[in-house]
Formats: C-alpha cells, structure tokens, sequence
C-alpha cells in the first residue's frame, strides 16, 4: 500500500487529497482524506505563499504520503495570476521537496482525461467522478476533488506501459506507437 498526495494549488485557496492505494493492476483506491488551505485574502502573497508552504508541512507530517502529484501550471491570459499561481506551485513543490518527497506532475487536460475521460471536462464532472471512484458519500469542493484526481491521475499513470503511453498519447488500439 502506498499513500499519494495530490495537490491543486491556487494563490487564494490550495486543494489537497490523500489516496491510498495497493499494488498491481485492478488495485483499490481508498480515499484517506481531502480538504482547501484557504488563505487570509487581505494578506500580502509572501504570507499566503507562507501559509501554503507551512499548512502543506502539517499535512505531510500528519499523513505520511510516500508520492506528491500536483498540477502542472498552464498558460493565463492574465500574466500576474499566472505568476500567482507558479509561485503557490513552487511553494507547494519545497514543502514536498522538503519532506523528501518524489514530486510528479501533470497537465489539467491529463488529470481530467485520466478521471473523466475527456480533457476538456467541467469542475462539475470531476466532482462527480472523484465522488463515484472513491465512492464518497458527498461531493468534495473543486478545489479538493480537483487534488483528489490529480492523485487518482498519478495512481493510473504510474500503473505500468499502457497508462504511461496513454498518457503521452503514444498508445492507440492495443499498440504502441513509436
């Protein structure tokens, strides 16, 4: 059994997501526990990046995770929210780091493939999708069910050739392609 943290980290509010999961093909995934860092919105970023980097620390040491997922950053129309949020990224990626923590990432598109199925799905969809495969008996916010399939996204991927080339988008019908 291993233990992945995933992580959707925002400037105003970090989700997070525990998911424990077993060895091997056709594996359980059980979720341990999820949740938001929201942060004081009159306080100055270098304080909120602080809170994610320390809240971040807790959870690890509470938990225990062995793997840390987190989303890769996309590209803004808004260059100041974009750096925003690649400094919340960074903050989030030392605390994992700090904790000797392997650190994966993946795109928004691949997260939303993995879980939903399409790339282009809605916060909505992934709620409900994360709430069905980890069979929750509510609907977790965005922000943590976001965490919550970056996790999921990481379990499938690091399964083995078929998740690893479907994710590279180099498998089609059986085959890989070269």
């Amino acid at each position: 059994m291993s233990l992945v943290l995933g992580i959707d980290p925002g400037s105003r509010i970090t989700g997070y997501g525990l998911i424990e999961t077993g060895a091997g093909a056709g594996a359980r995934h059980t979720y341990v526990a999820s949740g938001c860092i929201r942060l004081s919105r009159d306080a100055p970023l270098p304080n909120r990046l602080g809170e994610i980097f320390t809240a971040l620390g807790r959870i690890i040491e509470q938990y225990q995770p062995v793997e840390f997922a987190i989303e890769r950053i996309f590209m803004s129309r808004n260059a100041d929210s974009a750096l925003k949020l690649g400094e919340a990224r960074g903050v989030a990626i030392v605390a994992g780091v700090n904790a000797g923590l392997p650190i994966f990432e993946y795109e928004a598109r691949k997260v939303k493939q993995a879980v939903v199925g399409t790339g282009a799905a809605t916060k909505a969809q992934m709620q409900h999708m994360v709430k069905t495969l980890l069979a929750l008996p509510g609907t977790p916010q965005e922000d943590a069910a976001d965490a919550l399939g970056i996790a999921l996204c990481h379990i499938h991927t690091r399964g083995g050739l078929p998740g690893i080339a479907a994710a590279s988008g180099r498998f089609r019908r059986g085959r890989l392609r070269g």
